[in-house]
């Protein structure tokens, strides 16, 4: 759908994209074949989506023979891909991506894997949803705010680096695949964007593991600035805290931020 096509629907259907919503819609058709490419979608594969918008991602995917589960928040667009979108791989779940249960959408021990063009206001929240399955994706395929994606790629020692890129690196290989401007948006955004894609890594932690990585990479990187051994001791106790940062080979005057991801995983072993 290009950009004519886009303005012609919305004037007819009265639609107005909201901004805190984050509804900008893709116009362009070969980033579209990329993204497409690039997943290689398989027959009959499970492949869950959040914003589908006016399903233009969501009909490439069906294509291809997949099953694409997709959850919309907004009602105006739930009705539009309901009668405009008539496919036995398509179930649509009208409900907000941040709140809607997951776990009855994906399949327990069959892989799945998720790619959207993710609104901005939920990015941050769906991805972190995704990461805190007992059976997360097995890749990951979203455009991003580019902002957004540099903070989940980004290395221990840089400025982006948190939280949320400990917790997505503990499980995928991270990669921006590439940046993509404001102008293949309709309406455009503000910032730039980017494609990003999640491998999950061949071994990863248990549930239980992940979910103690996560409690402490939030808690320390709230006080990102201060020593780890503070904002960690806070957590635990200062004996807890130092004896586990000695354990793992951390040295404890380290800000969060100089901490790797294998090393989050050693202190979370420890405590």
């Amino acid at each position: 759908m290009n950009k004519i096509e886009l303005d012609a629907l919305m004037m007819y259907l009265d639609f107005h994209p909201g901004k805190a919503l984050g509804q900008n819609f893709l116009i362009d058709n070969n980033l579209l074949e990329f993204i497409v490419r690039t997943a290689a979608p398989q027959p009959d594969e499970i492949i869950l989506e959040a914003g589908p918008g006016f399903g233009v991602l969501t009909r490439a995917l069906l294509a291809t023979g997949a099953k694409v589960r997709a959850i919309e928040f907004d009602h105006r667009l739930a009705a539009y891909l309901r009668e405009n979108i008539d496919d036995p791989n398509f179930q649509l779940i009208e409900g907000d991506a941040c709140k809607v249960p997951l776990e009855p959408l994906v399949p327990l021990e069959q892989p799945f894997r998720s790619i959207a063009n993710l609104p901005y206001a939920v990015s941050s929240i769906f991805i972190g949803r995704l990461i805190d399955l007992p059976n997360p994706p097995v890749q990951m395929l979203f455009m991003l705010q580019k902002e957004m994606a540099q903070r989940l790629a980004a290395k221990s020692g840089t400025k982006n680096y948190g939280a949320l890129s400990v917790r997505t690196q503990l499980l995928y290989k991270t990669r921006i695949l590439r940046t993509v401007p404001k102008q293949v948006f309709q309406p455009q955004p503000e910032v730039d964007s980017a494609l990003v894609l999640f491998d999950l890594l061949p071994e990863t932690p248990t549930l239980e593991l992940r979910n103690k990585v996560s409690q402490i990479a939030r808690s320390v990187f709230i006080q990102r600035r201060k020593m780890i051994h503070k904002p960690l001791s806070a957590l635990f106790t200062q004996e807890a805290a130092l004896a586990a940062l000695k354990k793992a080979e951390i040295d404890p005057t380290f800000r969060p931020d100089n901490i790797p991801v294998a090393d989050y995983l050693k202190l979370a072993e420890m405590l």
